[in-house]
């Protein structure tokens, strides 16, 4: 019985440790994921910043469809002049504004590089080829740092649920909320595919 009694202590005591070893979990996590949404920040930011030279290389294509470059610059300026509050990882109504409001920009560039290849004249050029280039790497860097996000706020919320961290939760960190995951949406993700090396048609 001895033994049985030193086996259950040993036991207690190496669970106890381990709690405490995680005891730092939730803070740390939650910079993670703070810190890989500032990534997707910076990311959206640097195609927004692309968008007011690309407007401009595309309205030197003749007659180039202006509901094309309108619908770019409203979604450009909808991101732009929209306010995140402080509170965006953990308010629903916020993060799904921003996600609307990006949705929007990736469709209306999407669209606007498909509408490019009717102007053989503005692909020929050397600004819009390198503009369209860092375009599609800033979409690719976007898709990265949204899934390292998602990754993130995924290991948080998790350990705010699950033992040991949802005592610590309760003891610690009450004022710690579950942070808000972005959606995995291709329509939003994806990198717009546009051939720029065929012909098209002239206007």
């Amino acid at each position: 019985m001895r033994y049985v009694g030193f086996a259950v202590l040993a036991l207690i005591a190496i669970v106890v440790v381990w709690a405490l070893g995680s005891v730092n979990n939730i803070p740390r996590y939650e910079e993670s994921a703070s810190a890989s949404w500032a990534q997707v920040l910076n990311q959206y930011q640097r195609r927004a910043d692309l968008v007011p030279n690309l407007v401009q290389t595309v309205k030197g294509a003749a007659n180039f469809e202006q509901s094309t470059l309108e619908a770019v610059v409203q979604a450009r300026a909808k991101v732009g002049t929209t306010q995140l509050p402080s509170d965006i990882l953990t308010n629903p109504e916020a993060m799904n504004q921003f996600e609307a409001n990006q949705g929007a920009l990736t469709s209306a560039l999407s669209r606007l590089l498909v509408v490019s290849e009717q102007y053989p004249q503005l692909k020929a050029t050397e600004n819009f080829s390198n503009l369209q280039a860092q375009l599609e790497g800033t979409e690719n860097r976007i898709a990265v740092a949204r899934m390292d996000f998602i990754n993130a706020v995924r290991i948080y919320n998790t350990e705010l649920k699950t033992f040991p961290g949802a005592i610590w939760h309760a003891i610690l960190y009450r004022d710690r909320q579950p942070m808000q995951q972005l959606q995995v949406e291709p329509t939003k993700t994806e990198v717009p595919q546009v051939d720029f090396g065929t012909g098209g048609n002239s206007n």
